[in-house]
C-alpha cells in the first residue's frame, strides 16, 4: 500500500514539474507568476487552471495553460486542427466583452511546449463542481471535493448563463455552440461566466436581418477536441446540420437538468454510433414526461422540459428565460443588483444598502463573504457611500471566524477607521462603530485596537458633537472589559475626566460620570482612591443630576467587594465633601434621603472599623502589660514584690489603703481585718483569679530570688494633715453648712482589694510608690485650682503605667462594702436658711499652686475623711453639680472601687450610690452651686 502511495506521489509531482516547466517557458511567465494547479475547463476539460499574480501590481488572475504533451497521440494535422481550434476559441472570448463572459486578462500566449492565456480569479467550471476531477491535481483539493451550490447560486448562475446567451443571440448575432459544464467557469467570487467559443458560430446576415447561422457537418473522423460535446448538443445539429440561438437554449435546458442531477446529462450518447444515439434521443424527447425531471424545482420544471423540446421554436428564448419567475428570489436579485451596482447612483445604491441587512440573513455565508463583501468594500473608495455601506459590513463581520474578519474585512475596514472627510459622513461612522465596537475589540488583533480602534474612541471623545460623545460614554461600558488596561488608565479614563470638565452640556457631564460609574469595576482601588475620587471635587456644577452622579460613584466605591474606600479617605475627604453637598438646595427629598442614607452607611463603617482597631489595640495593650509584668516581677531586682510574695504585696497594699484613710494604727491589727473582709466578700471568679495568681507566686518562688532593695515604706504620709486642715479651714469660710457625722473608721467602711487585684494593678516598681501615691491623689482627689472638678479614671489601674510615670490611681473597696456615711444635717421645717456669696478663690489658688509643698498620706488620714468626703456627695435623687459628679465606682481590673468623676461624658448613673440616704440643705446646694458653678 505504501509503495502505491509513494508511487502516486511521484507521478503527480513528475506531471506538476512537467506542467510547471512547460509553463516557464511561455511568454505569459514574463509578466505573470504562476502558481499552484487549483482547477480544469474548456472542452474535454483540456484547459489546466492555475492561480497566479501579475508581477507588476499584484494582481490575482488565473491561468490557463494547454499542455501539448496531452496530443502527443494525434499525428500532425491532427495536433494542428486541436491546437487552432484551442485558439479561435480563445481569441473569440478575448475580443468578446461582458459581465457574463470569462474576462480575460493578457491574451493567448503559444510556446513550444504549452498554450497559456490569463483571465480573472478562478475557483473552478461547474464541471468540477458537479464531480467532474478529469485533468485535476491528485488529490482533489477539499475546496473542489466539498464545495456544494446552494440553490442561491445555482438560480442565480443559470441566471446569468441565461443573461450571457442573451447578449450573445440579441447583441452580437452568435451561436455558442458548445454551452456544457465544462464551459462555465465559477470565477473567485461565486459568479458564472461562459467560455469555450471554439465550435461558435456568427450569423451571416446584415444585422437588421434574421440571423442565419451556417452548421458544418458532424465529422467522427476528428479528434474528439475538435468536435463540441455531443451530450449536450441539441438534436438538430446531427440530424438536420442545422444551428441557431435555439440549440444553445437546448444545451442550456441539458445543463439545468445536469446541475439538479449531480451532473449526470440527460442521455448519455454514444460515440462510436452518434447518429443511432440521437435517433433514440429524438423518441425519448418527443415522449418526455414529469417523471423524468422529478429532481428539478418545481417551480422550474416545465421550463426546462421546454427547453428540451424537439421542436426548436418551442423553446424559450434567452431573453424569456431570464424574466421566469424561478429567478425572481430575492438572494438571485440582490445578487443581480450587485453585478449591476457600478450602473446605479448614489441615491439608489444607498437606498439599496439600507435595505440589505433584511435580506443577508436569508443568503448563506459562503455567497455572502464570496459574492455580497467583495462589493461593498470596493465602495469604501466613495466617502459619502461609507455610512451606507458600514452597517453590512459589519454585520456580516459577526458572522465571519476571527481569520476570516483579519482576512477579508479588517485591511478593508482601516482607511475607514481613520476617515474624517466628510464631517457628517465621519461623524456617521463614528457612530456606527461605536454600536458595533465590542465585535471590533472582539476580533480585531490588540496591535491593531491600539492603532486604530481606540484613536477613534478617543477621537468621538473630543468630537464637537454632543450627540457623539454621549452615545460614546453610553457605550464605553459595553466594552470596558475588552479594553487593556494601561490604555484605559491613561488614555481613556483622562479623555473622559475632561469631557466632563470642560463640556457645557449637562447631560455630557451627567453620562461622563455613569460611565466613570460603570466602569469602576475594571479599575485597581488605587487608582480610583488616588485618581478618580479627588477628581470628583473638581467638578464645578452643583445640579442635582450631577450630584447624583457624583453619590453614585462614591457609593459603587463604597460597596464594591474590590475597591471600597479606607476610613482614612472617609474621614478625610470622602465625608466633608458629601456632607455639604446633601444640604444642596436643588436636591429633594428623595435625592435628600439618598445622600443621607450612604452618609449614615459611610458614618456606621466608619464607626465600625476604628472602634474595632481600637479594641484590638486594647487587647494587645493589656497583653502586653500582662507581659511586662511578669518580665518585670521575674527580672527587676529593684522590685519588693517578687522577693515577698504574694502575702507581702497584700500587706503592702493594706498598709497603703490603711494609711490612706486610718492613717497610722497598727499595721498588724489592720492587715488581720482587711484580710477577714476581703475572704468574705470574694466571689467565684475573684476566687480563681486569686489561685492562679497564687500558683504564679509559687513559680516565682521556686527560681532563684533576686536580691530585693530596701525601700522606707510611704514616707510622705506626714503632709497629709496639712492639706486636709488648710481644705477644711477654706470649705468652713466658704460655706455655712452645719455637717455632723458620726465617726467611722477605716476598718469598718472599706475592705482592701484582693492581692490578685494588686498583682495586675502594679505597673511601676515600689520604689517610685513615694512619689505615684503624692501624685496620684492629687489627680485623682480631683484637685483643680479653675473649676474644682474631681476626676476619677476608671480606666486604669491603682498605679501608673510605665507610659505615664507619677499618676496614681485609687481603688478603694468594693460597691458590697460602700462607706456608711451619715446623713447631711437639715434645717428644721420652716427654718430660714442663710446663704452665704463665697469668698475670694484666690486662697484656693495659692494653696494650691507649685509653691505650696506636697500633702502626706498620714496628714491626710488624721482628719476627719468622712465629714470631708461627704460635702460633695449629691443628695439622694438630686441633679449632678455642674460637670463634676460624685461617684463611688471605679473599675480597676476586674474590682470596684471609690472614686470622683469630672467627664462630662461620664453617665452618673453608672455610679453606685451610698447605702445611707441623705438628705440635702437648700443652703448647701446653693453654696455648692456657687462654688461649682
Amino acid at each position: 500500500m505504501e509503495s502505491m502511495l509513494n508511487k502516486l506521489k511521484s507521478t503527480v509531482t513528475k506531471v506538476t514539474a512537467d506542467v510547471t516547466s512547460a509553463v516557464m517557458g511561455n511568454p505569459v511567465t514574463r509578466e505573470f507568476d504562476v502558481g499552484r494547479h487549483i482547477a480544469s475547463g474548456g472542452n474535454g476539460l483540456a484547459w489546466k487552471i492555475f492561480n497566479g499574480t501579475k508581477k507588476s501590481t499584484k494582481q490575482e488572475v488565473a491561468v490557463f495553460v494547454f499542455d501539448k504533451k496531452l496530443i502527443d497521440k494525434y499525428q500532425k494535422f491532427e495536433k494542428d486542427q486541436i491546437i487552432d481550434s484551442l485558439k479561435r476559441g480563445v481569441q473569440q472570448l478575448t475580443r468578446l466583452r461582458h459581465p457574463r463572459l470569462l474576462t480575460v486578462q493578457h491574451p493567448l500566449e503559444e510556446s513550444r511546449d504549452c498554450l497559456a492565456f490569463c483571465t480573472e480569479p478562478v475557483f473552478a467550471s461547474l464541471a468540477n463542481v458537479l464531480g467532474n476531477w478529469e485533468n485535476l491535481p491528485s488529490p482533489v483539493s477539499p475546496d473542489i471535493k466539498d464545495y456544494k451550490l446552494y440553490d442561491v447560486e445555482t438560480k442565480y448562475g443559470l441566471l446569468q448563463v441565461s443573461e450571457g446567451l442573451s447578449f450573445l443571440h440579441s447583441s452580437v448575432k452568435m451561436v455558442h455552440g458548445n454551452i456544457t459544464p465544462e464551459n462555465i467557469i465559477l470565477n473567485k467570487s461565486g459568479a458564472w461566466k461562459i467560455m469555450g467559443f471554439d465550435f461558435c458560430v456568427s450569423s451571416t446576415n446584415p444585422s437588421e436581418q434574421e440571423p442565419k447561422f451556417p452548421c458544418k457537418e458532424w465529422d467522427p473522423n476528428l479528434p474528439s477536441l475538435c468536435l463540441p460535446n455531443p451530450e449536450y448538443l441539441a438534436p438538430e445539429y446531427i440530424l438536420s446540420v442545422t444551428c441557431e440561438t435555439a440549440s444553445d437554449m437546448y444545451s442550456l435546458g441539458t445543463v439545468m437538468y445536469a446541475v439538479f442531477n449531480k451532473g449526470k446529462p440527460v442521455f448519455e450518447v454514444n460515440k462510436q454510433d452518434i447518429y443511432k444515439s440521437f435517433s433514440r434521443q429524438l423518441d425519448q424527447l418527443s415522449r418526455l414526461g414529469s417523471s423524468s425531471l422529478t429532481n428539478i424545482p418545481e417551480e422550474v420544471r416545465e421550463h426546462v422540459k421546454l427547453l428540451l423540446n424537439v421542436t426548436p421554436t418551442v423553446r424559450p428564448d434567452a431573453d424569456q428565460m431570464t424574466k421566469i419567475p424561478f429567478f425572481d428570489d430575492v438572494g438571485a436579485v440582490t445578487l443581480q443588483y450587485f453585478d449591476t451596482l457600478f450602473q446605479r447612483d448614489n441615491l439608489q445604491k444607498s437606498q439599496f444598502f439600507k435595505g440589505l441587512p433584511k435580506v443577508l440573513p436569508k443568503l448563506p455565508k459562503r455567497v455572502i463573504v464570496q459574492r455580497i463583501l467583495p462589493c461593498l468594500t470596493s465602495e469604501f473608495v466613495n466617502p459619502d457611500m461609507v455610512p451606507f455601506v458600514l452597517p453590512n459590513v459589519l454585520l456580516i463581520a459577526e458572522e465571519c471566524t476571527k481569520e476570516e474578519y483579519v482576512k477579508l474585512i479588517l485591511p478593508e475596514l482601516g482607511p475607514v477607521f481613520k476617515q474624517q472627510e466628510p464631517i457628517q459622513a465621519s461623524n456617521m461612522i463614528l457612530l456606527i462603530f461605536l454600536q458595533k465596537m465590542d465585535l471590533l475589540l472582539t476580533k480585531t488583533p490588540p496591535d491593531e485596537i491600539k492603532n486604530s480602534v481606540l484613536p477613534m474612541v478617543y477621537r468621538a471623545l473630543e468630537a464637537p458633537s454632543i450627540q457623539i460623545q454621549e452615545l460614546c460614554l453610553n457605550i464605553i461600558p459595553t466594552f470596558a472589559n475588552l479594553i487593556d488596561y494601561p490604555s484605559m488608565k491613561n488614555a481613556l479614563i483622562p479623555r473622559i475626566k475632561n469631557a466632563c470638565l470642560q463640556t457645557s452640556s449637562l447631560a455630557v457631564r451627567v453620562n461622563s460620570l455613569v460611565c466613570l460609574g460603570k466602569i469602576l469595576e475594571y479599575l485597581d482601588k488605587w487608582f480610583v482612591l488616588d485618581d478618580i475620587l479627588p477628581f470628583l471635587q473638581q467638578i464645578p456644577s452643583k445640579e442635582p443630576a450631577v450630584l447624583m452622579g457624583i453619590l453614585g460613584i462614591y457609593k459603587c466605591t463604597f460597596t464594591h467587594k474590590k475597591l471600597g474606600i479606607t476610613k482614612e479617605q472617609l474621614a478625610g475627604k470622602v465625608l466633608p465633601h458629601l456632607i455639604p453637598l446633601s444640604i444642596e438646595n436643588n436636591l429633594n427629598l428623595n435625592q435628600f434621603n439618598s445622600f443621607i442614607s450612604v452618609i449614615k452607611e459611610m458614618l456606621n463603617r466608619l464607626e465600625s472599623e476604628h472602634k474595632t482597631k481600637l479594641e484590638q489595640l486594647h487587647i494587645m495593650q493589656e497583653q502586653q502589660k500582662s507581659l511586662d509584668i511578669g518580665n518585670q516581677m521575674n527580672a527587676s531586682e529593684e522590685t519588693k514584690v517578687t522577693n515577698v510574695g504574694s502575702q507581702q504585696i497584700d500587706k503592702v497594699f493594706n498598709n497603703i489603703g490603711a494609711d490612706l484613710l486610718t492613717g497610722g494604727e497598727s499595721e498588724n491589727k489592720e492587715d488581720g481585718l482587711q484580710n477577714k473582709q476581703k475572704r468574705a466578700s470574694l466571689t467565684l471568679e475573684e476566687k480563681q483569679k486569686l489561685a492562679k495568681e497564687q500558683e504564679q507566686a509559687q513559680k516565682l518562688k521556686s527560681q532563684q530570688p533576686l536580691k530585693p532593695q530596701v525601700h522606707t515604706p510611704i514616707a510622705p504620709v506626714k503632709q497629709t494633715k496639712d492639706l486636709t486642715d488648710t481644705l477644711m479651714d477654706n470649705m468652713s469660710s466658704l460655706t455655712s453648712l452645719s455637717v455632723s457625722t458620726p465617726k467611722i473608721s477605716a476598718s469598718s467602711s472599706f475592705t482592701s482589694v484582693p492581692s490578685t487585684g494588686l498583682g495586675m494593678m502594679f505597673s511601676t516598681p515600689i520604689d517610685n510608690t513615694k512619689r505615684n501615691l503624692t501624685n496620684g491623689l492629687n489627680a485623682n482627689m480631683g484637685f483643680q485650682t479653675s473649676g474644682f472638678n474631681m476626676p476619677v479614671n476608671t480606666n486604669q489601674n491603682f498605679f501608673s503605667s510605665p507610659g505615664t510615670p507619677g499618676v496614681t490611681k485609687m481603688a478603694l473597696g468594693t460597691p458590697s462594702t460602700l462607706p456608711n456615711f451619715s446623713a447631711v444635717s437639715v434645717p428644721p421645717a420652716g427654718g430660714k436658711q442663710t446663704q452665704q456669696r463665697p469668698t475670694d478663690m484666690s486662697a484656693l489658688n495659692n494653696l494650691f499652686g507649685p509653691q505650696k509643698p506636697k500633702v502626706s498620706m498620714n496628714q491626710l488620714s488624721q482628719q476627719k475623711p468622712n465629714q470631708w468626703l461627704n460635702q460633695f456627695v449629691p443628695p439622694q435623687g438630686s441633679p449632678g453639680m455642674g460637670s463634676s459628679v460624685m461617684g463611688t465606682q471605679v473599675n480597676v481590673m476586674g474590682q470596684s472601687a471609690f472614686g470622683m468623676q469630672a467627664n462630662p461624658f461620664f453617665n452618673p448613673q453608672n455610679f453606685a450610690q451610698p447605702p445611707t440616704t441623705m438628705t440635702s440643705s437648700s443652703s448647701a446646694s446653693n453654696d455648692l452651686k456657687d462654688l461649682f458653678g
